[in-house]
C-alpha cells in the first residue's frame, strides 16, 4: 500500500519519524507545496495519506481521494490509536493555549506524570515513548486537528465557541462539526465539561455519551495576573478539571495566581513614557480583540488592528468598543476597510500602511495612562509568517522605540 505523508511541517517530520520507527518497511511520498506546486495531483493512487492540519480536510482533491476509498489519518490520529493513560482535550474558539497549559500546570504541580502537546508544543506522537498506564496528556485540538479525527479523548474540553477560519472550512456549519469531533467518539465513562453560557458550547456537549459537566464563570478567583474576564473564565474551567481530577484548591489557586500568561497574548511589552503597550497578536478573529478591549476597564485603549480576512463579521469588535473607552483603532492590513465600515459609528479609525507606522500613530496619539493593544483580530500579515513572527516584530518595534 503507497503511503504519502500531506504537508511536511512540524506534524507532517513527525508522522515521518514515528512511520520510520515503527514501520520500517514503509517508505512514504512527502506531499508539499513548498516542493512541488502540483502536491494534490494524484492523491488516489495512494493507500493513506496522513494529512497535516495545515492543508484543508474539505479540499475538492482530498475529498475526491476519500470518495476513492483513500484512508486519511493525521499524528494526532495515530497518538490516540497508541497513547497510554488518560488524555484531556481542549478545544474551542479561544483560550485554547492559556486552558491547556494551566491544566497542565496545576496536574504537574499536583505530582501527576502529566505531558503537554497537540496544537501548543511537540506533536503528540513524539510523546508516546514517555507515556505509562497512569499518565496524563493535556492536547490543545485545534478544528483542523479534530476534523478527521476518529478518536474522542477521555476527558473533552469545550471552551466558548464562535465562527472562526472560514477562509479555510465551507462554512461555520462545517466548523462547529469539526469542533464536535472531541465528543463523537466518548464513551459513557468519558467526561466533557462546558461553558454553560456558551450555546455552541453546550450543543457540542449535550452530544457526548459521557457525563457533562457544566461550567459558568467564578467571581471568587481573583488577583489573576493575566487581564481579562475571558481569563477569569478560562481559569474556572482549569479550576473545576482539576477539582474532577481530585487536586488540592490550594494547588489550583497558586498555580492559577501565578501564571503571568503565555506570549503574544495580551502580554504586557513595555512601558513607554506612561503609555502600557500590550501585545496580542495571536488574536485571530474579531472575538478575541473584543475581550482584549474589554480587559481594561476605566482606561483609554488605542488598539491596532487588521491583517488577512477571514470573512468575518467585526460586529463584537464595534459592540466592544462602544461600551469601552476608545480613543482610537489604527487599522492595517487586507481587511482594514471592513474593519472601519463596521467601527465607522462608535469609534475614530486611522489608516496605517505597515506595522511599524501603525504603532507610531498609536503612540503619538496616546498619552500617559493610556493603553496600546495590538490585537489582530484577523489572520496573519502578509509580511509576516504567523502570529508568532507578527507578535516578535511588534516587541521589536516598540523595544526600539523605548530605547
Amino acid at each position: 500500500m503507497k503511503v504519502a505523508i500531506l504537508g511536511f511541517g512540524q506534524e507532517g517530520k513527525a508522522v515521518l519519524r514515528f512511520l520510520k520507527k515503527t514501520q520500517s518497511g514503509i517508505k512514504p511520498v512527502i506531499l508539499d507545496k513548498k516542493r512541488d506546486s502540483n502536491y494534490l495531483k494524484n492523491l488516489g493512487q495512494f493507500g493513506i495519506i496522513y494529512r497535516s492540519p495545515g492543508v484543508p480536510y474539505n479540499l475538492p482533491q482530498i475529498q475526491s481521494a476519500v470518495k476513492k476509498g483513500v484512508k486519511f489519518s493525521s499524528a494526532t490520529d495515530l497518538f490516540f490509536k497508541q497513547a497510554k493513560g488518560t488524555i484531556i482535550g481542549v478545544t474551542g474558539t479561544k483560550g485554547k493555549s492559556t486552558t491547556t497549559t494551566l491544566i497542565y500546570k496545576v496536574l504537574k504541580n499536583a505530582g501527576h506524570d502529566v505531558y503537554l502537546g497537540g496544537n501548543i508544543g511537540k506533536p503528540a506522537i513524539e510523546l508516546l515513548p514517555k507515556l505509562k498506564k497512569k499518565s496524563i496528556t493535556v492536547l490543545e485540538l485545534s478544528s483542523f486537528q479534530l476534523q478527521d479525527l476518529k478518536h474522542s479523548p477521555h476527558i473533552a474540553i469545550i471552551l466558548d465557541v464562535f465562527p472562526d477560519h472560514l477562509d479555510a472550512h465551507q462554512d461555520s456549519k462545517e466548523y462547529l462539526a469539526a469542533k464536535s469531533n472531541i465528543i463523537k467518539n466518548q464513551k459513557r465513562g468519558d467526561l466533557v465539561f462546558y461553558f454553560s453560557g456558551n450555546k455552541q458550547s453546550k450543543n457540542i456537549a449535550l452530544k457526548s455519551k459521557g457525563k457533562k459537566i457544566a461550567v459558568a464563570p467564578d467571581k471568587n478567583i481573583a488577583d489573576l495576573k493575566i487581564p481579562g474576564e475571558h481569563n477569569r473564565k478560562n481559569a474556572a474551567m482549569v479550576m473545576a478539571v482539576a477539582k474532577q481530577s481530585k487536586v488540592p484548591q490550594k494547588t489550583i489557586l497558586k498555580t492559577l495566581k501565578s501564571f503571568g500568561g503565555l506570549p503574544h497574548r495580551l502580554k504586557l511589552v513595555r512601558t513607554v513614557k506612561g503609555v502600557k503597550f500590550y501585545n496580542d497578536s495571536a488574536s485571530t478573529n474579531p472575538e478575541t480583540t473584543a475581550a482584549a478591549i474589554m480587559s481594561f476597564p476605566n482606561h483609554l485603549k488605542i488598539i491596532i488592528m487588521g491583517g488577512k480576512d477571514k470573512n468575518l463579521d467585526y460586529e463584537p469588535v464595534a459592540e466592544a468598543a462602544y461600551t469601552e473607552n476608545i480613543k482610537l483603532v489604527v487599522i492595517f492590513g487586507e481587511n482594514k476597510k471592513k474593519i472601519q465600515l463596521a467601527l465607522d459609528k462608535v469609534a475614530k479609525t486611522k489608516p496605517a500602511k505597515d506595522l511599524k507606522s501603525a504603532i507610531k500613530i498609536a503612540f503619538q496619539a496616546a498619552k500617559s495612562g493610556d493603553i496600546v493593544i495590538f490585537s489582530p483580530g484577523a489572520a496573519s500579515f502578509d509580511m509576516f509568517k504567523n502570529y508568532k513572527d507578527r507578535g516578535k516584530g511588534f516587541t521589536r518595534i516598540v523595544k526600539k522605540m523605548s530605547g
